[in-house]
């Protein structure tokens, strides 16, 4: 979409005849509250976004940039911080600026009280969702589940194989799947690591006798733990000038189910620079009430419930 146009910039006639159609298209996104996504490009200094409409100035005023904006339970950088980032809403007016060109006024509340209502309010957990990363700090990530509703995912739940930040998993805007983890006043918090495949799963994808690379995640007296994948890690004998998230290459001596066990040996060492893919997942169902990491012939059982 372009930028909304400056006043007084002239627009030839097939700029006008794609005016019309997006007022038109706009008019009835109106009529029927239907919800949109478009980028917002400016927060002025009343901190009202201005949305790109193609062609077409829209604006969300401050009050209804946010659900607790009105009473004072959300602060401005709410509003503040969506500047450059695709935002959903839906049309509450068409007017004219006095100098003819066409403003469409936008409530992004009401998209975020119609998302509660036809879709947040009816989650329980175990159900698992689609989510976009919004941000990401040292204690975990956090993701839109729908219309500007942010549920944090804490950085334990993001996979088994441990990590010093999200942002070695994640990057900001990456669409995800997560499991609603607990829903609590209000307030969602979010899984990730159910997804990612059991032990087995992820222990099938190695063999014995291989030589393959990791990523250190933490150096102890008896060895170093290396990530094969997010939700896999084994132990490497120790070696000198090893570093917790050095990427090393290693050659698997022994995959020991019954003690949920991986044995390596580190063969080499380089420096990493994090670079988050998509990530590949194991489930492909809606739901989980239960999720079993560890083998069946396991004697550590490893599991995470997701209760009502």
């Amino acid at each position: 979409m372009s930028e909304y146009l400056p006043e007084g910039k002239l627009i030839s006639e097939q700029e006008n005849i794609n005016i019309i159609h997006s007022l038109k298209l706009l008019e009835e996104a109106k009529n029927s509250e239907k919800i949109l996504e478009a980028k917002a490009i400016v927060c002025d200094s009343s901190h009202n976004l201005i949305v790109d409409l193609a062609g077409i100035k829209g604006i969300i005023p401050r009050e209804e940039g946010v659900i607790g904006i009105k009473d004072g339970s959300v602060r401005d950088i709410a509003v503040i911080s969506r500047v450059n980032r695709p935002i959903c809403f839906v049309v509450t007016d068409i007017t004219e600026a006095p100098n003819g060109e066409p403003v469409v006024m936008l409530s992004r509340e009401k998209a975020q009280r119609k998302c509660l209502d036809a879709y947040i309010s009816g989650l329980r957990c175990g159900d698992i969702v689609p989510a976009r990363i919004t941000h990401l700090e040292s204690f975990g990530a956090f993701a839109d589940i729908g219309c500007g509703i942010i549920a944090l995912m804490p950085i334990d739940t993001i996979s088994v194989s441990r990590i010093e930040h999200p942002r070695e998993r994640f990057t900001v805007g990456m669409d995800i799947k997560a499991v609603i983890k607990s829903i609590e006043n209000g307030r969602i918090s979010l899984s990730h690591k159910e997804l990612l495949g059991t032990w087995e799963e992820n222990a099938e994808k190695f063999c014995a006798g291989e030589t393959v690379s990791g990523i250190v995640r933490s150096v102890e007296n008896y060895g170093a733990f290396v990530e094969l994948s997010p939700n896999l890690a084994g132990l490497a004998e120790t070696k000198e000038g090893v570093c917790v998230g050095d990427q090393v290459s290693v050659y698997i001596k022994s995959i020991i189910p019954e003690k949920m066990k991986i044995k390596l040996i580190i063969i080499d060492v380089f420096d990493y620079k994090y670079n988050p893919t998509s990530p590949e997942y194991y489930c492909s169902s809606d739901h989980i009430d239960r999720f079993v990491y560890s083998p069946e012939n396991c004697k550590k059982r490893v599991e995470t419930l997701f209760k009502p």
